[in-house]
């Protein structure tokens, strides 16, 4: 866990902690999308911003601890905030996340997932599992109707 948020978890408790994470929807040439399974539920590779990190160093270094993808050529794709931020754990922990998702279309690599996967896949549009992340369905759905959200949703 972030060290980051080890230690303002001594002082809020189980209290709503503000975090920023940062997710790249990887489309591959057959216009797939990786998608990563963990435990029975779908979403993108990334994860938390760290202190002095910025969102690109974020996202490159979570794709890369996650899949074994080094990613270039990263565009922005959107800024989600509001309800679907919201998250409380099975520990009682609460946050609120803004999520800022990256478009990658140009990586290297193999995939190769790590221990916070079950699996990943590229996954064609018309197969895309019901399962999806509750948190990360909005952006996953905005690309597979071919939504270009305003920056900030």
């Amino acid at each position: 866990m972030n060290d980051y948020i080890v230690t303002m978890r001594k002082y809020i408790g189980h209290e709503t902690l503000l975090t920023v994470g940062c997710g790249a929807i990887i489309e591959d040439d057959c216009g797939r999308i990786l998608l990563q399974q963990k435990r029975d539920i779908w979403g993108l590779p990334g994860g938390l911003l760290e202190i002095g990190e910025t969102f690109e160093e974020t996202v490159r270094r979570e794709v890369l601890e996650e899949t074994n993808l080094k990613i270039s050529q990263i565009k922005l794709f959107g800024i989600y905030s509001g309800k679907n931020g919201f998250a409380q754990y099975a520990n009682g922990d609460k946050v609120f996340s803004v999520q800022i998702i990256f478009h990658v279309t140009k990586y290297e690599g193999t995939v190769q997932g790590n221990e916070e996967s079950t699996r990943l896949q590229f996954i064609h549009k018309k197969d895309i599992p019901s399962s999806l992340n509750p948190h990360q369905a909005p952006f996953i759905l905005d690309w597979l109707h071919g939504i270009q959200p305003p920056i900030i949703k």
